[in-house]
């Protein structure tokens, strides 16, 4: 009898456990940048959540670097629609390439600051653009803000469109940024960034574009002497999940993904922003030259932005939309 007993607690204790494991669940996450960058502490943020929301039963074990699909943006945006990664952080500056709708993000000087950028990505035209990419087979959960991007050069002291004719300057592989840097006379060279460093060193090219924490996660201080806070282009990040890996999750899980994206998504706008004073500090204590653009030499930058607005509107290749995101500014 107690052989018996002892019997059905063994099993009821073998069952307990193989439920167990087979609630519990492991989702990678790949992003782009270092460890230290603003979107992988993003990311780590966002993990952590998801696995306190789900009491360890989800994990979602994050990569930096672009580790898993070998740095190639276009590539990791395949091989997430395809099921070979389960989840991505990436640009939406990239993913024009496969819906130019998201062109209309980098219009630039388009938005006055984070917060209405913020009210776009959470808007209509932000709901569109995440449907948008279910048609390439993406499950897009969230559209987290991105700092404003400014300028970096080892030539000169950029205060005004001129002083950019003539620098080779990387820019995403978005013709957009062609458009707007070829206008001013640079020549604008499409790259992937984890070929920057690199080009920079080399000579290659001379510049490069990004938020400001990207010059001190990529140490691009190291062959980089002036930084102009231009303030020139908007961008944001797509949080996007195979959509079988997905549609697998139970909807507790499914939940606890879309809360703590939310969730992530306010605690990444106020940790830029407490992050760019930090950021600026440590690029002076390593030897660039910082400069902050006047209103009137702001201006100069606007109006070439602002000749340009026919050919954007060809580049989003979507006039309603276009229009919609200008009158969401002001802007029509």
């Amino acid at each position: 009898m107690i052989h018996k007993l002892l019997s059905a607690f063994a099993a009821a204790a073998m069952l307990l456990c193989s439920s167990t494991m087979l609630k519990a669940e492991t989702l990678t996450l790949s992003t782009p940048d270092s460890d230290i960058s603003e979107i992988t502490i993003a990311a780590n943020h966002f993990a952590d959540l998801v696995s306190k929301k789900t009491n360890g039963d989800l994990t979602m074990k994050v990569f930096a670097n672009g580790t898993l699909y070998g740095g190639d943006p276009s590539a990791a945006v395949k091989q997430l629609a395809g099921g070979s990664l389960d989840a991505l952080v990436l640009s939406t500056s990239l993913y024009a390439t496969f819906e130019p709708k998201f062109s209309a993000i980098a219009i630039p000087y388009l938005f006055n600051d984070v917060d209405q950028l913020r009210a776009y990505l959470a808007g209509a035209q932000g709901d569109m653009l995440r449907t948008e990419l279910s048609g390439i087979g993406i499950e897009a959960v969230d559209l987290w803000s991105r700092p404003f991007r400014q300028i970096t050069n080892s030539k000169r002291v950029i205060r005004a469109p001129a002083d950019i004719k003539g620098l080779k300057l990387r820019v995403p592989n978005n013709p957009l940024w062609v458009k707007f840097f070829g206008a001013m006379g640079a020549a604008p060279t499409p790259m992937a960034f984890a070929e920057v460093y690199n080009a920079l060193q080399l000579g290659v090219v001379d510049g490069q574009e990004n938020p400001v924490n990207v010059p001190v996660s990529a140490r691009l201080y190291e062959v980089q002497k002036y930084l102009t806070m231009s303030n020139h282009i908007a961008d944001a990040w797509v949080l996007g999940f195979n959509p079988a890996r997905f549609e697998a999750l139970s909807e507790a899980h499914k939940t606890a993904i879309r809360e703590a994206a939310v969730e992530t998504e306010t605690w990444k706008a106020e940790n830029d922003a407490a992050d760019i004073a930090k950021s600026l500090d440590t690029l002076k204590s390593n030897g660039m030259e910082i400069t902050e653009l006047q209103p009137t030499e702001r201006d100069a930058f606007v109006g070439v932005a602002r000749t340009l607005y026919g050919d954007f509107a060809g580049l989003v290749k979507d006039q309603a939309f276009f229009d919609a995101t200008l009158a969401f500014v002001g802007k029509n």
